[in-house]
């Protein structure tokens, strides 16, 4: 489970994230929504310890990020998918995928690369193992993004706005390859302002407004008139977008 505990985080005089509390439990599909600004990306940051805590706690599986052993291993336990892809511009897709399971969990290089393959496979792009990231498409980067995510075989997937880079096609892809991962099983937070697909796939909705949780909540019921809806705050957000 990923325990988020009064988590503050501060820019300077900018209270980013202030007093968040929130629980992901291994299974769950938790879409968080906001406003640009409203800390949604800062909080994926702290979950994998790319930014250091103000006040409160973090901890993934018991492990707590504050301290340089709980992180080693918390991040062992989630695979972080950025919003830029930030692959190795100098290694192929399935040496891109394969770098961290060989150097990190030690495995054997045959076998890091057998699985690199079937991932690659699953997302459509087995043809593309030996393209360097500079062939291939946004969407298709996206795709070994996710793949080297997964590679390490993470309990918890974690996803920064990893369409917003992309055009309609290409966010269409990769939105269908979630969607797959979700039906799955697999355990993801995941920061969007994909409205309708965080609808569909999510089991709850986490809406962050100027750096606080202003509603956590099964995603029927924060989609309901009678519930998130029932919001001002949401129910402008949510307005808003659909007319975007």
């Amino acid at each position: 489970m990923i325990e988020i505990a009064g988590v503050i985080k501060r820019f300077g005089a900018n209270t980013v994230l202030d007093g968040i509390d929130l629980r992901i439990a291994p299974g769950e599909v938790v879409s968080i929504l906001g406003a640009s600004g409203s800390g949604k990306s800062t909080l994926i940051r702290c979950i994998n310890g790319l930014e250091k805590l103000d006040g409160g706690a973090i901890s993934v599986d018991g492990h707590r990020v504050d301290d340089p052993n709980g992180l080693r291993q918390a991040r062992r336990s989630c695979g972080t998918v950025f919003q830029l892809f930030n692959l190795y511009p100098h290694m192929t897709a399935l040496q891109n995928i394969t770098l961290a399971p060989i150097e990190v969990l030690k495995v054997p290089r045959r076998q890091a690369e057998e699985e690199a393959r079937e991932l690659l496979a699953a997302v459509g792009l087995l043809e593309r193992a030996d393209a360097w990231p500079a062939q291939l498409s946004g969407g298709q980067r996206q795709r070994v993004g996710i793949c080297r995510a997964l590679a390490m075989k993470p309990r918890y997937l974690l996803l920064d706005e990893v369409t917003s880079a992309l055009d309609p096609e290409m966010t269409a892809e990769v939105l269908a390859i979630l969607g797959k991962l979700a039906r799955s099983g697999t355990t993801m937070l995941f920061v969007t302002h994909e409205i309708e697909f965080a609808r569909h796939i999510s089991n709850r909705i986490v809406f962050l407004d100027g750096g606080r949780l202003l509603a956590d909540l099964p995603a029927a019921h924060f989609f309901a008139q009678d519930g998130g809806m029932a919001q001002p705050r949401i129910a402008q957000f949510l307005s808003r977008m659909s007319k975007s």
